[in-house]
Order: C-alpha cells, then structure tokens, then sequence
C-alpha cells in the first residue's frame, strides 16, 4: 500500500479509503489511485482490510419476502450502489416466526456487516431495541421509525392526493381497500388509510366504517367478497381505492365478472405503480421502489463512513399520481348516459 501511495502521491489512509470504496475520496484523487494499484498490480485483501478497519465490507438486508416486486425493484438499484463503492451484499430473508425468533436471537449481521437495512417489518419494542445492540448503523426502509435512520415515502400524502383526485372527479362513496400481508407489515397500509381519512376530512365528508375493507393481497375470491359486500350497501361506492395495485385488478376483474364498467360505472385507484398498472391501464399513485433502494444506499454508506452523520435522518421520497382510464368524473346525478341508475 505504502508503494501505491508513494507513485500516487498521497497517503497510504488515502489509498486505504480509495480502494475500499468509500466515498470521501475526489473523483480526480481516485483515478490517480486506481492507476497507481493497476500499474502495481496490488490488490485489497478483504480480510486483512478487516483486521486493520473493523469493517467487513458488506452490508445486510432483512427482508420478509424476495417474492414482491416491491423488493425486487429495491434490491435491484441498491447492488450496484453498493458495489460501486467496494461493498458486497448479504440478504436475510425472514418469511416466518421460526426464523424470524433464529435471526434476533443469533443476531448474525453482527459478524458480518457494518450496516443492516430493514425493508418493510413491524418490529416489536424489544425487536427494535436488540437491533439497537448491533454496534452499527442500522437503517429503517419503507418505514419511519422515531431517532432511527428511515428512508420510505410519503405514503400519507400519496393516499391524500390519491384521494383528493376521486373527490375532484365529483365521488363522495369512496371505498377504502387495505390490505393484509402475510408478513405482517402495516407501516404503509396504515400510513394510506390515514391519508385517505384526512382528504374526506377536508372535503366535509364523514368517515364510514362501511367503506373501509381490509383483505389479503392475491386472494381473489376475498376480493370479490369485499366487494360484494359494498355493493350490498344501501349507499354503495361509487369509487374503490386499492392501497396496492394487485388488489385494485383483483377489484377490477371482480367488476367485470358482474358487468359494472369501469370506470362508466366504478371508478378505481390503486397505488404502486407495478407494471400490472400499466398492463391494465390502471390509475395509481406512483413510488419507486428503486430510488428507495438507492436512496437507502446513499445513507448506509454515509452512516458507516461517518461518525459526523445524521445518525436519525429521514430520507422521504415523493409520491406521483398517475391518471389513467380506470378513473373518470361522476356522472351528475350518479347516473348512466341512457338515464339509468348505476348497477349494484
């Protein structure tokens, strides 16, 4: 290393930082070092990096599931990040209590990462405070947990825009579609609904518990249930907004199966943005899940090599409504062009 420094002309700390990836070298410092090595044929040991820093390298990921698209988009765009700076990537995937108890009781990330990002649990307090033991950076995603470093979006504000655009198209029968996830996972579901509640707020229209579902992604017949049992209703809704695009289909096929048009008849929202939206020509609120794991990222590697970082930044990311042909204005009157009643 020291001879690397010396042709490079600058510290062996210098060459040290650069090529483990960190990123409080200059572009220009870096080029002068990367050459330096390949005309030296010198490399990084991993391992005795390690003994010399403290650092490993790596940096986990825990996660409930590898089967979302939500996970795939984020893990996607946060490997190259990582890998751009030097660092490998570890996943744990948690999907049920039985590994769930093995990982916080082993705590195996504390071995063998310098940061853990956690992707879209409910922890408990005590889950929470032992993750706190780590020694570590450890940084909350797709979720605002309080002190903690978090990087998620603005799911309440999403839901109120989302809502809002309903409102503008003259419904006032909204119907609410939360979802419930094997995993357990509530921040975002919860966080929709609250968004949901301030806009009819705002609008003077009281909350009905009548309007409010809760049913599991993927299960269609519990869908065409839920909606069923709108319809039933003896004000039934003329709008349906999903809080995830799969349950805003599923909600749409149940419609066509009945013969109420969408959106003549019903119109519907739902959130995400997964291709499906687009498939189905689907009006929905917007996230990337991909800036979310960049952003996630960033930090993780600021936090390692900082001890002058926001060790309790938020990072917030916008959501971005996306109006397609599933949502159209309320006829006057809540009727059909022919002068009929919508069907129920």
């Amino acid at each position: 290393m020291a001879d690397v420094a010396e042709r490079a002309g600058v510290s062996a700390s210098t060459v040290s930082r650069t090529l483990r990836g960190l990123p409080t070298v200059s572009p220009e410092v870096r080029a002068r070092v990367e050459q330096a090595a390949r005309e030296l044929n010198f490399a990084v040991s991993r391992q005795a990096a390690s003994l010399v820093t403290g650092k490993t390298g790596t940096v986990a990921v825990l996660v409930p599931t590898l089967n979302a698209w939500f996970m795939g988009s984020a893990l996607s765009s946060l490997a190259p990040i990582l890998r751009a700076a030097g660092m490998e990537l570890t996943v744990y995937v948690i999907p049920d209590l039985a590994e769930r108890a093995s990982f916080f009781d082993r705590l195996p990330a504390r071995r063998n990462a310098d940061a853990l990002l956690v992707f879209s649990f409910d922890l408990t307090a005590e889950e929470t405070d032992r993750l706190d033991t780590l020694g570590m950076p450890v940084i909350y995603v797709s979720q605002h947990v309080d002190g903690r470093p978090s990087v998620y979006v603005d799911d309440v504000a999403g839901a109120l825009h989302g809502t809002r655009h309903l409102l503008n198209l003259g419904h006032r029968r909204i119907a609410f579609l939360k979802t419930v996830g094997a995993s357990g996972f509530s921040f975002s579901s919860n966080e929709r609904l609250l968004g949901y509640q301030q806009a009819l707020a705002e609008a003077g229209i009281p909350h009905d518990d009548d309007l409010v579902a809760a049913l599991p992604v993927g299960d269609e017949r519990a869908t065409a249930e839920a909606l069923g049992t709108l319809l039933s209703l003896r004000e039934p809704p003329t709008a349906v907004f999903a809080e995830q695009d799969e349950v805003a289909v599923a909600v749409i096929r149940a419609l066509r199966r009945t013969r109420i048009e969408v959106p003549a008849q019903m119109s519907v929202l739902g959130f995400d943005d997964q291709p499906v939206a687009d498939w189905f020509d689907l009006s929905t609120i917007a996230q990337s899940p991909s800036d979310i794991g960049r952003e996630a990222g960033r930090l993780a590697l600021k936090l390692i090599d900082g001890s002058e970082a926001d060790h309790r930044q938020h990072v917030v990311l916008p959501t971005h409504l996306i109006p397609r042909s599933t949502t159209a204005p309320l006829l006057a009157g809540g009727r059909e062009p022919d002068g009929e009643p919508p069907r129920a």
